[in-house]
């Protein structure tokens, strides 16, 4: 297959130009394309209102995956309604990263949504969700040109595995708050700090990556405190001084290091107020914003101000605070004041959207809803 795919869903004969996916067509390596799982797939033919906008797959408890050449940025545009019927539709890429999220279209209406995405393992994959979820027509084509946020961080800010639902670092929702002429490149990883981050090698593999006028967002201090060799470092001297590879690291690549301070964890005072669990660790980042000239965004402000209106009660509904039963895949229940469920990562995303709109780069302004 060449660097650019069309395909059309459903039963009725496929428009010219593009490949027929049936509910049938489930992924075989040597074809390249497919469904993960065609068990709860299902097709329709309204027969009105023309070529591609007749027919759809309903894509239930699946991924669409395409072989694409190589890793890097790809366009995607996914065309879904309903000629009889209100549809509402959620689509992730990659391990769970958001990037249409119930979308509601009402009936004899159709919507073409774009988005680029940034593929690993020479994969794409898209997985819907969603009430009535559709899938018209999809075309993807190669982007290299597309502009690339690359995260750096930890469980926070990383792609929560899909079995860990409704786990969410708020990297994996950031897609969202993007437009189509850019991409989130999340190597964000559970447990790093900013130094054990640089010994495993991930760092390496963004700076393989990275390309001149790319953005590198760094989020690091929750387990730069951790007491083991590998990952504690002492905020006004090590912890410094590991951040500024990376911001050297980017400005040698032709791309725009920007420091975000750790998001807060979920503790409170008895006078309703957040306690701060990071300490010198931000006033850190802070000052080295300033030595280094570099933007920040003070996602620890930002987050407090958000928890602390929310309050205890209201942030259990942010972070991992799931009842016994409440998700398939914790069914004894989770309390953690850590880590964030889907809401939490959107609302959290939201900040840094925030605050990247607020720092008035560009032409990384340009680039955000």
């Amino acid at each position: 297959m060449t660097h650019a795919f069309k395909f059309d869903f459903g039963a009725a004969n496929p428009e010219q130009g593009y490949t027929k996916i049936s509910p049938e067509d489930q992924y075989e390596k040597a074809v390249g394309y497919g469904f993960s799982n065609v068990k709860n797939v299902h097709a329709k033919d309204r027969e009105e209102p023309g070529p591609l906008r007749r027919d759809f797959c309903i894509p239930l408890d699946t991924s669409f995956l395409v072989d694409v050449p190589a890793d890097g940025n790809y366009k995607v545009s996914v065309l879904v309604g309903d000629e009889i019927a209100e549809t509402e539709t959620t689509i992730t890429t990659g391990e769970g990263r958001l990037v249409v999220h119930k979308q509601r279209i009402s009936a004899g209406h159709f919507i073409r949504t774009s988005f680029s995405v940034w593929v690993t393992d020479a994969q794409l994959k898209l997985t819907f969700t969603g009430r009535a979820p559709r899938i018209n027509a999809l075309e993807i084509e190669c982007f290299p040109t597309a502009c690339t946020l690359f995260l750096a961080g930890d469980s926070t800010v990383t792609d929560q595995p899909t079995d860990g639902y409704p786990y969410a670092g708020w990297g994996q929702m950031l897609p969202l708050f993007v437009k189509a002429d850019a991409s989130v490149a999340n190597y964000a990883l559970s447990g790093r700090s900013s130094l054990s981050f640089i010994s495993e090698g991930v760092l390496d593999k963004i700076w393989s990556k990275i390309k001149p006028h790319d953005y590198l967002l760094i989020q690091f201090g929750h387990n730069d405190q951790k007491p083991d060799v590998a990952r504690f470092t002492e905020p006004f001297t090590t912890y410094k001084e590991t951040l500024k590879i990376y911001i050297d690291g980017a400005r040698e690549r032709g791309a725009y290091p920007i420091l975000v301070t750790s998001v807060q964890r979920r503790f409170f005072e008895e006078d309703g107020s957040l306690r701060d669990t990071h300490g010198d660790y931000l006033k850190a980042m802070r000052e080295l914003a300033v030595e280094q000239e570099v933007p920040l965004i003070d996602l620890a402000e930002r987050s407090k101000v958000l928890f602390e209106s929310a309050g205890p009660e209201g942030t259990k509904r942010l972070f991992m605070w799931l009842a016994p039963g409440e998700f398939m895949n914790f069914p004894d229940g989770v309390e953690d004041n850590a880590h964030f469920q889907q809401q939490g990562g959107i609302e959290v995303a939201k900040l840094v959207y925030l605050g990247l709109k607020e720092l008035k780069i560009q032409p990384l302004n340009l680039y955000l809803r």
